[in-house]
């Protein structure tokens, strides 16, 4: 059995896409999904399963609970070995870290095309990408300047729709679900 983590892309943001936890865990339990655990109300999940071929995985649960909740919901999947390693790997750990800093890991569903020279900085300056790594994306941001960041609107810009982010505290938790 493997250990998959689960991250679902833009449910229960400002009232919509509203997907239940609890139903959540019952749908990835109907396709063979064990063990399923959640972790806070924004798609964080965690479970077991014999499925080798993860891609093929992501596709089957994004269709299920699209079917089931009425709206696409895009799913990326990691393996719990890569997730540890990634903490392992304490990627933040040159970061001058205060109260106004975020720091923010985005998983994309493919490798990305476009080529970045890092580390790559927003326009406004308070946003900056310090690492490309496979289909993981280590950012900053920095709110020292402003309450509204429009840094985070390149990362759809680069590398569009298909990916999600998570701020670096719910990765730490997400591992030890």
């Amino acid at each position: 059995m493997e250990t998959l983590i689960g991250f679902l892309r833009g449910i229960n943001v400002g009232g919509h896409h509203k997907v239940p936890m609890a139903e959540l865990r019952t749908k990835l339990n109907d396709i063979g999904c064990n063990n399923v655990r959640t972790l806070l109300n924004s798609g964080n999940f965690m479970f077991e399963t014999k499925q080798a071929n993860i891609q093929d995985l992501e596709h089957k649960i994004e269709n299920h609970i699209s079917n089931s909740f009425g709206f696409p919901i895009p799913v990326i999947l990691k393996t719990q070995k890569e997730i540890s390693e990634l903490i392992d790997d304490n990627p933040f750990e040159k970061i001058n870290i205060h109260k106004n800093i975020r720091l923010y890991v985005t998983f994309l569903k493919d490798l990305p095309k476009v080529k970045l020279v890092l580390p790559y900085f927003s326009e406004d300056k308070t946003y900056q990408i310090i690492s490309i790594k496979n289909k993981i994306i280590l950012s900053v941001l920095d709110l020292t300047t402003t309450n509204t960041p429009k840094g985070m609107n390149d990362l759809e810009k680069l590398f569009g729709k298909s990916i999600t982010t998570r701020n670096w505290n719910t990765i730490n938790r997400v591992v030890d679900m």
